[in-house]
């Protein structure tokens, strides 16, 4: 979880009352937030001949965005303690609004832009430096260290309208970047940055791409260069009355929630407290313009039912949505059912998603400490495992008993170990992708559970030979009719590793498998003509595959009900298979789904 750190007595001062320690450790546990440490009985820098104030340093669950600086969390307990009430966002545009007109480049680099202004805001040093750290809170957290999302922001007085947002070549784009003198080019910036601690790290964000997202005024003076760096011209101080701010993105609905997470936690420091004034985008490529950004309260329903269930404490609907506005939300019964609720979620809470999500800030408001403790109400009960589960423990239990040793292989595989190493071509439709792999280790999660055994016998070569393994886990692919777009699939594998090939014995354990889960073998020809059978029974088949030596590979294909399918192959290793995993000796592999025998 993000850890926040703020002032002490200036958040006691928000809050109306200087707490004790535990006190106020107490009040975090009850929002559901956590008091990390308090700074006031620690050595604390000097600098500039002052001691830094004391500070408190409070845990937030990651998903609350809107509790990531000094404001949010001033804000909401507040609200929590019932000392102001939730704020109504509002826009208020100009007679001339501001727009930001979106090249057709930008799709093939960073196609989503939103933005804002803050009108005649009032910084001091702490609102300044809190205003700046929520910046980095969002670029770290929800901005996915700036790949998804970057916030630049800009005195508007020195700057412009209207804006253009476009892709250029790296060496077209030159301005002067932040807090530097010499003006730079694409190319240059980037040679420039490459080993600053701070930007270093974000460079290959766009460093590769022919193109590069640039922010320009009327002027055509650079406002910024996303993700990487806003111009000096622009820079914003504490003498700053308004603030321009563009959010770029890869994503658009983080680009919204971002936008409004900068917005909704700083207007309450602008002259119409809450107040923004909004700005237009215009896109070239789709044709589109809106009005950002959206601080409409999201409409949404709470079943009244559901609530009292999951809390067990019996609340009339009026008394749930009293509870509600203590987590800043407007909630009234509705009028059209008496077990719904219809609930105003704040446009700076992107984090509820559900009704389970408005039932726990139900419980947060009413007290955790004092919802009842009782037993289920239901009669005892039994446990027993999902029936794949048992299924696989049954298949371990035999395949030990038979001398062969489990292991366990991470999911995760290379793209290379999981195709072209075992001569296998990637069609695109099969292996889930990474999307952002951090070593070339782990690209794609395995359709098959070969390479990982092959890959702990490379690590175990030492050992005496033969070496016997298997595996009963799951693999995984890709499944687009699917609402998650992708599915596991248990597979049963094994391998042998020796002197001499091993076909016999990886056979063997097959027909010891076989026999355990009551499944008959038969002939091809004999399985063909026992169209009728209600028994399970299998047959082999000679099979042309390029992960196995020719003429040494079979396909398990088992029959049920007069319905035959290939379940699993098995078979030698080629060569180059070997070769590629570092491995001298034979080995001798099988693999099947167990699914199909539910």
């Amino acid at each position: 979880m993000p850890t926040i750190a703020v002032e002490k007595y200036a958040l006691y001062k928000a809050l109306g009352k200087n707490y004790t320690r535990d006190e106020f450790d107490e009040l975090c546990f009850d929002f559901g937030i956590e008091l990390d440490e308090d700074t006031e009985e620690e050595q604390r820098p000097v600098v500039d001949g002052v001691k830094e104030p004391p500070q408190l340093k409070i845990e937030i669950p990651a998903n609350r965005y809107d509790m990531l600086c000094f404001e949010g969390i001033q804000l909401m307990l507040n609200i929590f303690l019932q000392r102001e009430k939730a704020p109504q966002y509002a826009l208020k545009a100009p007679s001339e609004v501001q727009t930001i007109t979106v090249t057709k480049d930008t799709a093939r680099i960073r196609p989503y832009v939103s933005g804002a202004i803050l009108r005649n805001i009032t910084f001091n040093e702490a609102r300044y430096d809190s205003f700046i750290a929520l910046q980095d809170k969002l670029h770290q957290n929800l901005a996915r260290q700036r790949t998804l999302v970057s916030i630049g922001t800009h005195d508007l007085d020195t700057l412009k309208g209207p804006f253009t947002y476009e892709a250029l070549t790296p060496k077209d784009i030159k301005f002067i970047p932040l807090n530097q003198t010499k003006e730079m080019n694409g190319e240059e910036l980037m040679n420039f940055y490459e080993k600053d601690r701070h930007l270093g790290r974000y460079l290959h964000i766009i460093r590769d791409s022919p193109v590069y997202p640039v922010i320009y005024d009327a002027n055509r003076v650079v406002c910024s260069l996303p993700p990487i760096i806003n111009g000096n011209h622009s820079k914003i101080t504490t003498k700053t009355k308004n603030v321009f701010i563009e959010v770029t993105a890869t994503d658009k609905t983080k680009v919204e929630i971002v936008t409004n997470m900068m917005v909704t936690m700083f207007s309450q420091y602008t002259a119409d407290k809450f107040t923004v004034e909004p700005i237009k985008v215009i896109s070239d490529h789709n044709h589109e313009t809106r009005q950002v950004p959206n601080l409409d309260p999201r409409e949404t329903q709470a079943e009244v039912d559901y609530i009292i269930s999951c809390t067990g404490v019996d609340m009339t609907p009026q008394q749930i949505c009293d509870l509600l506005k203590r987590m800043s939300y407007n909630a009234s019964p509705s009028k059209s059912d008496k077990n719904l609720i219809d609930v105003q979620v704040p446009c700076a809470r992107a984090d509820v998603l559900h009704q389970a999500d408005i039932m726990e800030d139900v419980c947060i408001a009413y007290g955790f400490n004092k919802l009842p403790r009782a037993f289920p109400k239901v009669g005892s009960t039994v446990a027993q495992p999902l029936a794949i589960n048992k299924l696989s423990d049954i298949l371990r239990q035999e395949s030990a008993m038979a001398g062969w040793a489990e292991v366990l292989p991470l999911i995760l595989c290379s793209h290379d170990e999981n195709f072209a190493w075992l001569n296998r071509k990637d069609d695109g439709t099969t292996a889930v992708r990474l999307a952002n792999p951090k070593t070339l280790e782990y690209q794609v999660v395995r359709t098959s559970l070969i390479p990982g055994l092959l890959k702990t016998i490379r690590e175990n070569k030492h050992h005496s030979v033969p070496i016997k393994i298997f595996e009963c886990s799951d693999v995984a692919f890709k499944a687009p009719e699917l609402e998650r777009k992708a599915r596991n699939e248990r597979h049963f594998a094994a391998a042998w590793y020796g002197k001499t090939s091993g076909f016999e014995v990886v056979h063997g354990l097959l027909d010891r498998l076989m026999a355990m889960l009551k499944t008959a073998f038969v002939t091809r020809e004999e399985g063909l003509q026992m169209t009728d059978a209600k028994d399970m029974q299998y047959w082999i088949e000679e099979v042309d595959d390029p992960t196995f030596y020719e003429g040494h590979a079979a396909n398990v294909v088992l029959q049920v009900a007069g319905k035959s399918a290939v379940i699993g192959k098995f078979g030698i290793l080629h060569p180059t298979v070997l070769e590629k995993f570092e491995l001298r000796y034979p080995v001798s592999t099988l693999e099947v789904n167990v699914e199909v025998f539910l």
